[in-house]
């Protein structure tokens, strides 16, 4: 079984005309284009005034400003400000090892000093005006800079206050759990050709919730018999309508009006909620003004990336920043987002508004955006009460990621544009920029790969310094923000592994972005591919090219630098760094190559390390153990005892969990041994309802049970690259994958 690429119908506001229209947004960027074209096209043709323009502002870099020259020292005093900045963190990081309001105040503002110190040595001291060919190399590269500091920044002032919720969930909740506080909700779980087996645990998960008055509501966008069964068979409702014209917006405004409970809540088809949701997150809506609480996302699989690179126990999911920091921070200052699933939203709030909006692919995060501006207030709880699939392979992870980027720039195309809508807030409008800017950082990501090779082949030095500039003004700012990057994400990744998650896409992502810019409306929803099994390893091809083709020219680039330097004795205006650059993209291109390979997934069903005591009835025989691992489909069982009996392959055997006081029928698989003790394998048969309500309440549905993983630091995750650099998966991974074990004679 595997999941569909199937597309909703576009926005029926696009399918009308096809004519691509030209948008104010895009009008100014062409306007850009084109007057930058015009000014580089004059400065080769040497048209007097514009390069005297350039020679100008190049005499003005070669003569800086006194504050901006480097101090007549030794070299190793250069080095004071590094090891000042890095004695200071880290022992601010040691002293609170987790970010406090004062500790992650102190970091973020001597973070933000050292970036201003750093933009403006880079603006006023850096650049290379000395020809057309040069001045046209490094402005671009400042400008592709000055991009990715603007969004960062941004983030940094938003990480000057910080908001945790979990004392102000255990009060409010208090009203919940006595029943003084107990409004009617309506649970919406939308669905566009997601297989059965997804829709089952999700479902029983939803009705396992520890409330009263919810009513379940299956939104079948393809009108399947299967979903019609399937509701019927676990006592949901289920809706359908004639068509699936605005996606997902449009299933759940189409639910909305058949449905009136006072809140709703929306879980994605895969999304299954702890028992405890509601009464962690109902509570809020007390306060009249609160009209959406937002939840995280977690995920109960691998994601592709650490999957293909063999890592699944030691790399977090890579929404873990946003989820963990981005929104963390964005809270306090009202600007949490509605991240589309695991949420609650105040009905008569949201028909204020007129419903989900439906202008947009993102009708999620713009619909946080207009009952913001409604005056409404989005909080966000910071607790893992739900999880779902992430994407399951490179592709579907593709999908993904360019759907919400066009979505998100979709805002600079319609009325709720977070930057003009009336009723927001600075703060809130700055991190709607941040959140444009963050997609336009691809065209810079793609930039910086591209520098050394402009260097290589057209021998361009994009920025002119000494060793000595180098090391007073670049390496505080860059080896403190390494330092520091995983401690403000909360150990959610590390700066070399985010760099890595960059590079994935990034190709794909910068043409999206191009593409919305000029026809925002061309796409329809495109539903990432869930439930897919497969048992071999294949490789993205289309999604490969881009990158091989850049490792190509990268190695020959390093081999030309190489050349170059040995040659030269001039400054380190870009020698050095040339190949310093060349290497470290060759090694993050060819690990983020071996991403792409896909590897096999056997098994529809995720497995769980869950230690649970049972008893194995076999015939008149009695033996006890414990679970290793264990899913909706089967168990491995560690026998505490020797084996008293003779087993063969297909035997039945009768098997108590026992502290959930659940009895089940498995056909023994294989039998082996594990950290020495005797295992026994079994799929699970003939499974009732009330048997799978009781496993998926275990897997699932447990408080607390989706915990916090930390990433690797700096240090380890440098050490991993090079291990998967030269040990990949595919070539030196030979266990075998326990959800892919075929029956054995025993």
């Amino acid at each position: 079984m595997s999941g569909s690429k199937l597309r909703y119908k576009p926005f029926q506001n696009t399918v009308s005309k096809r004519v691509i229209q030209f948008h104010t947004a895009t009008l100014i960027l062409l306007g850009i284009v084109l007057f930058s074209g015009i000014i580089i096209a004059g400065w080769f043709a040497g048209e007097d005034k514009i390069s005297g323009i350039f020679a100008q502002i190049n005499y003005w870099h070669m003569h800086p400003p006194m504050w901006l020259e480097v101090p007549r020292i030794e070299g190793k005093y250069l080095l004071l400000p590094t090891v000042g900045c890095l004695l200071t963190v880290f022992v601010v990081m040691k002293i609170s090892p987790i970010p406090r309001i004062w500790s992650q105040q102190l970091i973020v503002g001597i973070l933000i000093i050292l970036t201003l110190r750093y933009v403006l040595w880079r603006s006023l001291s850096s650049l290379n005006l000395v020809d057309p060919l040069n001045g046209v190399f490094s402005l671009g590269l400042f400008f592709a800079e000055m991009l990715v500091i603007v969004n960062s920044t941004i983030q940094l002032f938003f990480m000057l206050n910080i908001k945790e919720r979990h004392r102000e969930a255990d009060m409010k909740s208090l009203a919940v759990l006595s029943g003084s506080f107990v409004p009617t909700v309506d649970i919406l779980i939308p669905t566009y050709n997601e297989p059965v087996f997804i829709l089952r645990r999700t479902i029983i998960g939803c009705q396992a919730l520890n409330y009263v008055s919810k009513k379940i509501y299956l939104l079948d966008d393809t009108n399947r018999l299967e979903m019609r069964d399937l509701a019927e068979e676990l006592g949901c409702y289920y809706l359908t309508r004639p068509d699936n014209s605005y996606a997902k917006a449009g299933n759940l405004n189409h639910a909305i009006a058949k449905t009136n409970g006072e809140l709703i809540v929306v879980f994605d088809a895969d999304f299954i909620p702890t028992n405890n949701f509601l009464t962690r997150t109902v509570g809020f809506f007390q306060d009249a003004k609160i009209a959406l609480v937002q939840t995280p996302q977690s995920f109960y699989n691998a994601d592709p990336i650490a999957r293909n690179l063999g890592l699944e126990n030691v790399l977090t999911h890579e929404a873990e920043v946003f989820h963990r920091q981005i929104q963390t921070s964005r809270d306090s200052s009202g600007s949490a987002i509605c991240a589309g699933t695991s949420f609650v939203v105040r009905r008569s709030a949201l028909e204020e508004i007129g419903g989900f909006v439906i202008e947009s692919l993102s009708e999620d995060y713009f619909t946080g955006i207009r009952l913001s501006a409604q005056g409404y207030r989005l909080v966000y709880l910071n607790e893992k009460l739900s999880a779902g699939l992430a994407a399951e392979n490179i592709v579907g992870y593709a999908i993904q990621r360019l759907r919400w980027g066009q979505g998100t720039l979709q805002a600079l195309f319609i009325k709720s544009n977070p930057l003009k809508i009336p009723g927001l807030t600075l703060m809130q409008r700055l991190a709607s920029l941040a959140a444009l800017l963050y997609w336009f950082g691809n065209i810079s990501r793609i930039y910086f790969l591209l520098i050394p090779l402009a260097y290589s082949f057209f021998h361009v030095i994009p920025i002119r310094s000494t060793a000595a500039e180098l090391l007073f003004f670049f390496l505080p700012y860059y080896l403190v923000n390494l330092a520091t990057f995983s401690w403000l994400t909360y150990r959610s990744c590390s700066a070399l592994l985010s760099d890595i998650y960059s590079l994935i896409i990034c190709f794909p992502l910068a043409i999206n972005t191009l593409q919305v810019m000029i026809d925002p409306f061309a796409k329809g929803f495109q539903v990432t591919p869930k439930g897919i099994v497969k048992n071999r390893y294949t490789f993205n091809w289309n999604l490969a090219i881009p990158l091989l083709i850049l490792f190509v020219a990268t190695a020959i680039s390093l081999w030309l630098n190489l050349n170059i330097a040995s040659e030269t004795t001039q400054q380190i205006t870009g020698i050095n760094l040339g190949w310093l650059w060349s290497i470290y993209n060759l090694i993050m291109i060819g690990i983020t190559i071996l991403i792409l390979i896909d590897a096999p997934k056997a098994d529809m069903y995720e497995w769980f390390n869950l230690r649970r005591i049972v008893q194995l009835r076999v015939g008149d025989q009695n033996l006890w153990g414990v679970t290793t691992m264990i899913s909706e489909a089967g168990v491995e069982i560690a026998l505490t005892q020797k084996l008293p009996i003779y087993l063969f392959a297909h035997q039945l055997i009768n098997i108590g969990i026992i502290e959930e006081n659940l009895w089940l029928t498995g056909e023994l698989v294989s039998t082996g041994f594990k950290d020495e003790s005797f295992t026994v394998r079994l799929r699970f048969k003939s499974v009732s309802l009330n048997q799978h309500r009781r496993l998926v309440e275990m897997l699932f549905c447990r408080p607390g049970q989706w915990k916090r993983q930390n990433a690797p630091g700096e240090l380890h995750s440098l050490l991993l690259l090079f291990k998967i650099f030269l040990k990949p998966r595919i070539l030196f991974d030979k266990k075998v994958d326990v959800k892919a074990i075929t029956v054995s004679q025993i």
